[in-house]
């Protein structure tokens, strides 16, 4: 049998390995979750063996990830659980799993069980055979839908982002609540708002794919990459002969492609302004022509939009449309900065530090105290996006059990940057030192400068707000230079 293996203890993971192989099975082993979620994505397996207690995605939750995405229902799963634990256990054969075996494993029970998933496999198969009157048609018909579903897996899988999802704080989850409900219903516009690397992507694919079972086509265009004079033909396609230059058979759009799926316009505020009435026209009347064309075209596609701009403020300043802004806003998103969202950073870090880890082969495991706390006091302007850089840099120039300070070099350098600037608002939760000196009597010398501004030149109440005496401010004046 092919069996996937999962279990965040790499000693038993190594040794119930060997053991199954020993046996004559093609095992796979993964350390957590989401790493057997993209593994199941990728192969076949028969069985899936997974311990219920590990960090960041349970065995249980594991299971029902696999239940319920597209060509997985049918693996069999098999929990580990402590003896203290079997009411977790009758949970999880309430919830479907195939049956679970008590922790420390008993390898003789897991012969056993390995052998009944085997036979009933094999049952399975032979009614599957047995039932069916032309054998050589569906032997050529399960080869083609196998490779369909493989494909059609890896899509899913890198279409939504499906290891890439995680949700860490009540803000993102109410994101995602309101991206499902989007989901249900294509005629309503979407507006996603956000700074760069929010990830306003990953939400409208979302909205787009769902939970899963959506074959159907997510096409994207980033409105500040094309120029003006061709934004036209590129969203709404030409016909021959429509312009100098063009194809001789004219060309499909973005909204062509997109027919009966999702249409993602990334950048929204950068579209022409007589454009802008154009997409208008296709919200509001489901229709348009191609440049040069003749023939309305109805369009069955849904329309989700996403900027990193202050929109209400350009539509206060006439550079976007209002109705056009209003059309859009019916359904709208707002992903926060990470910023405002401390309580994600270091769950991402250690979700995105698994990640690549397993990718390039490297040992990391845990993230040290001191980088937990260089990670926490950074802005991340970049959201994360620049988090997501950050660690995958870290792997792939060191290689250590744990995530340390001085792997970090490059938000240390911009920390480094801002403490240079005497930026004073100190978390006291957060609050470090830069690692590369701090210039103590420049910042001394600027605060009093700035404080002696405040009060207009008066040292007897710059002294004061100082927390000083007169003479000393007047001493520290004296000796600045």
């Amino acid at each position: 049998m092919n069996i996937l293996l999962v279990d965040d203890e790499q000693t038993n993971r190594e040794y119930l390995a060997m053991f199954l192989r020993r046996l004559g099975h093609t095992v796979i082993d993964r350390e957590n979750g989401y790493a057997a979620l993209e593994t199941l994505l990728t192969a076949e397996f028969h069985l899936v063996l997974t311990d219920n207690r590990m960090p960041g995605m349970s065995g249980i939750d594991l299971m029902r990830k696999i239940h319920s995405t597209p060509g997985l229902a049918d693996v069999y799963v098999v929990l580990f659980t402590a003896y203290s634990d079997q009411d977790t256990a009758i949970e999880a054969l309430r919830a479907g799993a195939y049956d679970y075996l008590l922790k420390p494993i008993d390898v003789n029970e897991l012969v056993i069980l390995t052998r009944r998933v085997a036979e009933h496999q094999s049952m399975k198969r032979e009614n599957e055979i047995l039932t069916t009157r032309f054998a050589a048609a569906v032997d050529v018909a399960t080869r083609e839908t196998k490779a369909e579903l493989l494909t059609l897996r890896k899509a899913y899988s890198q279409a939504i982002g499906l290891n890439e999802i995680v949700v860490f704080s009540d803000t993102m989850k109410r994101v995602f609540r309101q991206a499902s409900i989007l989901h249900k219903d294509r005629s309503i516009p979407v507006l996603i708002e956000g700074e760069t690397g929010t990830g306003k992507e990953v939400v409208a694919r979302y909205i787009h794919y769902g939970e899963g079972g959506v074959t159907t086509s997510f096409i994207g265009l980033n409105c500040a990459s094309i120029p003006h004079n061709m934004f036209e033909s590129e969203l709404f396609g030409y016909e021959a002969g429509a312009f100098t230059g063009g194809l001789p058979k004219g060309n499909k759009g973005k909204l062509d492609l997109a027919q009966e799926g999702t249409l993602f316009l990334d950048e929204i505020t950068e579209i022409p302004a007589e454009d802008q009435a154009k997409l208008l026209r296709v919200l509001e009347e489901k229709e348009y022509y191609r440049v040069g064309g003749l023939k309305v075209i109805q369009a069955d596609v849904r329309i989700i939009c996403s900027t990193n701009r202050d929109i209400l403020n350009m539509v206060a300043k006439r550079a976007f449309r209002e109705d056009l802004y209003y059309r859009l806003n019916t359904g709208k998103i707002i992903i926060p900065p990470l910023r405002e969202r401390t309580e994600e950073i270091i769950p991402l870090a250690e979700a995105f530090l698994f990640k690549f880890a397993r990718e390039k082969c490297k040992r990391f495991k845990t993230i040290s105290r001191d980088a937990r706390e260089v990670l926490l006091s950074y802005n991340w302007p970049g959201n994360v996006r620049e988090l997501k850089n950050t660690i995958e840099r870290a792997v792939v120039m060191w290689d250590d059990n744990k995530l340390k300070l001085h792997h970090l070099d490059s938000i240390q350098h911009q920390n480094s940057k801002a403490a240079s600037e005497a930026v004073l608002n100190l978390n006291e939760s957060h609050f470090i030192l830069p690692s590369q000196g701090l210039p103590l009597e420049q910042f001394i010398n600027r605060i009093i400068r700035k404080a002696l501004d405040m009060h207009n030149g008066n040292k007897t109440e710059t002294a004061r707000y100082l927390g000083i005496s007169r003479s000393s401010l007047v001493y520290r004046l004296k000796h600045m230079d």
